[in-house]
């Protein structure tokens, strides 16, 4: 699990491949000049195609390969086997919880127990200062400006008229994350979540929520993240009120979290309350899904997908599953629409596995990601690739516009990557606000949105939101 997924050529093509295309964009926006009269933003015609240089990976992503890291690697634990023995005895090879191997694993991997140990020297805040500056020198040795200035040179570039300000639209969705706790400890995941982390919701704030949410009316959405959401105790009673709310309601699932010793019901319950599921499936092959997510993963999350597809998820139209791609490595996802018609044909042809819709999604360069691209010594690499590969198209779908974060503790950001980066919503006098601030979701429309250098990752190629 040290290891992250890479092109054998990437390293050339990221160094080589575009460097002159990508000083070409920075002289571009270093060129656009820093007065403009007219600060409103108007209508222009539909814009051409974005140019993104680097948004061709291919669609077989079962055959996506390790290539070393740029310096010394470390010792690192041996990597899991690629074989996937088929279906035959699939449900008693997943019996059991997941938790024990994860911790070892956690235990023998090497980078595990780094970040661990510097966690227990620094903090948590000290550790993600550093890992801001570590961005920000990256950025800096480009010659990238910060995000919200970057993003006003390229609109002016493109419209002829230099925006304001990132505003927000109407709130559509909230999300709440109820804690950190799961059965997985992926080696990309942006909160850091494993069985180790105890942080969860209580009764009082899930209530307080809800409260909230039943007061918000232009709220449509009620979207229940974590961890595994699932295994907190408050889970069932948000997915349901929100549902008796008249909401539709989010779970976003790893899958193995439904084999777990006491969820035995807990698909029966997604699909009684009709729950949207959107869940984890990094690759169609047991050596990715493994290797980013812990051994014994890709045989429960078919065993799970499997399930939720015998009670009509996936296959009936109120009953909707959805599934995530992200890249194992320092690389864009692939094109959305042909990797969504590859992993339908390659889960129904092998597996059975039917499924609504793919979402890819390009890794945030936070938290456990952006330490494995340091320790690579890729961290640069990935900044300029985020970089070169910006699209302005997605500014308007970015969730930070029409979505609000509430974490385990009832405390309020734009979205789940600034509450990773305890960039807290603020109010009047800088007061960092909580649930117990407000009574709607309504009273945020002027809250500015908090915007860091880790916000590239989410106006890369087709973005992150």
């Amino acid at each position: 699990m040290g290891l992250l997924i890479r092109f054998v050529n990437r390293t050339a093509y990221l160094r080589y491949g575009y460097l002159n295309r990508f000083k070409r964009t920075l002289g571009n926006f270093r060129s656009i000049g820093s007065t403009v009269k007219d600060d409103t933003v108007k209508e222009s015609s539909p814009a051409p195609k974005p140019d993104l240089p680097d948004y061709n990976t291919p669609i077989d992503v079962d055959s996506h390969k390790l290539t070393r890291p740029k310096s010394r690697p470390r010792t690192v634990a041996p990597s899991v086997s690629g074989k996937w023995i088929g279906l035959d005895a699939l449900a008693e090879r997943t019996k059991g919880s997941l938790i024990p191997d994860t911790l070892k694993e956690m235990e023998n991997d090497p980078d595990f127990k780094l970040t661990a140990e510097k966690l227990k020297k620094l903090g948590q805040k000290q550790m993600t200062k550093e890992e801001r500056k570590k961005r920000q020198r990256a950025l800096d040795d480009l010659g990238v400006p910060n995000f919200v200035q970057f993003w006003k040179q390229m609109a002016e570039k493109k419209t002829g008229v230099r925006p304001s300000t990132l505003t927000r639209k109407h709130c559509e969705q909230m999300q709440i994350n109820i804690g950190l706790y799961c059965n997985q400890a992926c080696n990309h995941c942006h909160v850091e979540s494993s069985p180790k982390r105890k942080e969860m919701m209580d009764h009082k704030t899930a209530v307080k929520c809800m409260e909230i949410l039943e007061n918000s009316p232009s709220v449509t959405i009620l979207d229940l993240t974590g961890g595994a959401p699932e295994l907190n105790a408050e889970f069932r009673y948000l997915a349901a009120r929100g549902k008796e709310l008249g909401r539709d309601v989010i779970v976003r699932s790893n899958l193995t979290s439904l084999l777990e010793p006491g969820q035995e019901d807990t698909a029966q319950f997604f699909a009684d309350n009709k729950l949207h599921v959107i869940a984890s499936l990094p690759c169609y092959s047991a050596k990715n899904v493994n290797m980013q997510r812990g051994k014994g993963v890709f045989d429960k999350s078919i065993h799970a997908l499997l399930v939720l597809n015998s009670m009509g998820y996936g296959r009936e139209e109120e009953l909707q599953l959805d599934l995530v791609y992200n890249p194992l490595g320092g690389f864009l996802p692939p094109p959305q629409v042909p990797l969504a018609e590859k992993y339908k044909e390659e889960l129904l042809e092998h597996f059975g596995i039917e499924f609504n819709k793919l979402f890819t999604m390009t890794n945030m360069p936070i938290k456990r990601f952006v330490d494995f691209l340091y320790r690579r010594n890729e961290l640069k690499d990935y900044m300029e690739l985020l970089v070169r590969n910006y699209n302005l198209d997605t500014i308007d779908g970015l969730m930070c516009r029409n979505l609000m974060n509430i974490n385990w503790n009832g405390q309020i950001y734009d979205c789940d990557f600034n509450q990773q980066l305890d960039l807290q919503c603020r109010g009047e006098s800088q007061k960092s606000l909580t649930v117990w601030d407000i009574s709607s979701l309504d009273e945020m429309a002027d809250v500015k949105i908090r915007t860091d250098n880790h916000c590239f990752g989410c106006t890369a190629g087709m973005g992150s939101s």
